[in-house]
C-alpha cells in the first residue's frame, strides 16, 4: 500500500479531496491529509502548515496552479514522494517540470478514478 499525501484536503464531504481520503483509508493506503484548516475527514485529523511526513509514495494535489508554488519547497525537498498526482483542475506545467528534473514521477489523473479501476 502506498502511502499518500493529500494536500488541499477539506472537512467538506462534497470536495474531492474528502472523497479521496477516505476512499485511500478504505482501501488500505496510510493517508496524511493536509489542508488550510484543521479538521477531520473520517477519523483522520486535516494537518495544516507543511508538517513532516516521512516516506510518502505519492502526492495527490488537490490546490490549483496559483496555490501551488508556495508548497514548492515542501512537496520536491521536504516530502520528495516518488509520484505527484495532478487532479483535474490542478495541472501545472512548472511543477511537473520541476519535479520531473527531480526523479519524480508525474500524472495527470484523478486518484477517485484510478483507485476505482485498480490503477493507483
Amino acid at each position: 500500500m502506498k502511502t499518500t499525501l493529500i494536500l488541499g484536503a477539506s472537512p467538506n464531504p462534497e470536495r474531492y479531496a474528502n472523497k479521496a481520503t477516505l476512499m485511500l483509508s478504505e482501501k488500505g493506503h496510510e493517508v496524511f491529509p493536509v489542508g488550510l484548516r484543521e479538521g477531520l475527514i473520517g477519523e483522520h485529523e486535516i494537518l495544516t502548515n507543511t508538517p513532516v511526513v516521512k516516506n510518502v509514495d505519492t502526492v495527490t494535489l488537490y490546490l490549483g496552479p496559483k496555490n501551488q508554488p508556495q508548497y514548492y519547497d515542501y512537496i520536491l525537498k521536504q516530502i520528495h514522494p516518488n509520484r505527484i498526482i495532478f487532479n483535474p483542475g490542478t495541472e501545472n506545467e512548472e511543477l511537473v517540470k520541476l519535479a520531473q528534473a527531480q526523479g519524480i514521477e508525474t500524472e495527470i489523473a484523478c486518484t477517485l478514478v484510478l483507485l476505482s479501476i485498480g490503477n493507483y
